[in-house]
């Protein structure tokens, strides 16, 4: 789509626009010539940056078209308000994380960068003071450097209501949005990076429709209030920490129909909300087949759970720091939520247990104290320990935390889970079938002749030999 949008900007502008032709073609001397206004459109080929634009211009790259910094500083830098950057390749920044060279630098508003490809850059786009700005469609790609000498795939600092829609940021360090409220995070796809997303002092933001997968952290947001958190997936993430998303005194989150899969933690709770007088709302997520479900630090409190599905995590939750989780609510308007490890019945099939959920295994609350415990998950010392705590009172932790209405069936999420489908398991499948079919229809044949070889030679009376 952005691809043809692209075309058909170009085939609408190049009339009176400047640039295009196929002769010599200086794309710095067109930005130094150019009213403030204008289109220029980028012909096919490489130009050499840095381009500084220091007034409202519009950028418009033909198939092909290429601006490179040669592995100097940055490649485009924005100046002015009201610049458009499209449909280009930009590549080649330098590498100095003190000078933060990027493949864009936008320092005035509105800057508007739509369908463009990043390669070889130390930062993506880089936006500071870029008030209602808005990237959208873009394809970014760090540098080939350890995950500590990268820069970021996208940073906002101080750019207020813009808007991140729909790019794919792929091995950079974080994406950034920091002294920015108001911003909308939409669409976008980040792996193979440290931090998917990483917000700091940033108030009233959405963040809807975004797969953060395969990173040290999906998301990690800080100090801020006033999130709404939906339909996003978190997956894969196992860094260190390896949090699908931490929250750290964040006050007024509404997180509904996320999906949390297949990281070491899928949610990590610090002092969210750290308001007296506020909830946050968690409702209809997902939170599945991770080490552990969520982590409390046990300060955390005005948490409330309902509607939410853990499946198959091997900690449904846990508590660290000491102390006990209270204050949190997993029963709300008599509803609860669905626990795969739930061993109650539904006698009036009203489609909750008439049993409460308890989560109190001896193991799980000594782990919480002592992580390196964890080395004998599934052994025999933990079933040992599991069935000494049934069958000695004495022995039976407090639990750490009941659900009074346990729902029967989980909940699906309003999200589609993105899987990556390779051709290759298929065609090796295939091809191995084949294989076998081949192996035996040629292996089959000797054994049909000799067979017929025999019957010949019997049947002349002579014995086989």
């Amino acid at each position: 789509m952005i691809a043809c949008l692209c075309a058909i900007l170009i085939a609408s502008s190049s009339a009176g626009a400047t640039g295009g032709g196929r002769g010599e073609f200086d794309l710095a001397a067109a930005v130094a010539a150019a009213q403030a206004g204008a289109t220029i459109v980028v012909p096919a080929g490489v130009h050499s940056g840095p381009i500084v634009i220091e007034k409202s211009l519009t950028l418009v790259g033909e198939a092909g078209a290429i601006i490179d910094g040669h592995g100097e500083g940055d490649v485009v830098r924005i100046e002015a308000p009201d610049v458009t950057i499209r449909c280009l390749l930009l590549r080649g920044t330098g590498i100095a994380l003190n000078h933060e060279n990027a493949a864009v630098r936008a320092m005035a508003p509105r800057a508007t960068i739509i369908g463009n490809t990043v390669e070889d850059a130390l930062f993506g786009f880089l936006l500071k003071g870029a008030e209602g700005s808005v990237i959208r469609g873009n394809r970014i790609h760090g540098k080939d450097l350890d995950i500590a000498r990268r820069g970021d795939g996208i940073r906002l600092w101080q750019a207020s209501d813009s808007i991140l829609e729909n790019n794919v940021v792929t091995d950079g360090r974080d994406v950034v949005v920091w002294y920015s409220s108001g911003v909308t995070v939409r669409g976008n796809r980040v792996s193979n990076s440290r931090y998917g997303l990483h917000f700091m002092f940033t108030d009233d933001n959405v963040l809807e429709d975004n797969i953060l997968e395969g990173n040290s952290v999906g998301c990690f947001l800080m100090y801020s209030k006033n999130l709404t958190l939906r339909r996003n997936v978190f997956r894969d993430n196992r860094g260190p920490s390896g949090y699908g998303l931490g929250l750290k005194d964040m006050d007024g989150v509404a997180a509904e129909d996320n999906i949390f899969i297949a990281n070491r933690v899928g949610v990590y709770l610090d002092n969210s909300p750290s308001s007296m007088v506020i909830h946050d709302v968690w409702s209809r997520n997902m939170i599945a087949c991770n080490d552990v479900g969520i982590v409390f630090m046990s300060n955390v409190k005005r948490n409330s759970f309902t509607d939410n599905s853990f499946i198959d995590n091997i900690e449904q939750v846990g508590v660290i720091s000491g102390g006990e989780l209270i204050g949190n609510s997993f029963t709300v308007e008599g509803r609860g939520n669905y626990w795969s490890d739930y061993n109650g019945y539904d006698l009036d099939g009203d489609g909750f247990g008439d049993l409460e959920y308890r989560s109190e295994s001896l193991f799980e609350n000594l782990m919480d104290r002592e992580p390196k415990l964890r080395l004998f998950l599934f052994s025999p010392a933990q079933q040992a320990m599991e069935m000494a705590s049934k069958a000695f009172p004495a022995m039976k932790p407090r639990p750490k935390l009941t659900d009074s209405r346990p729902l029967m069936q989980p909940v699906q999420p309003n999200v589609r889970l993105a899987v990556k489908r390779s051709r290759w398991p298929m065609l090796a499948m295939a091809t191995g079938l084949l294989g076998c079919a081949a192996v035996i229809l040629f292996a089959g044949r000797p054994d049909q002749g000799v067979i017929k070889r025999t019957r010949r030679g019997r049947g002349a009376g002579g014995r086989a030999s």
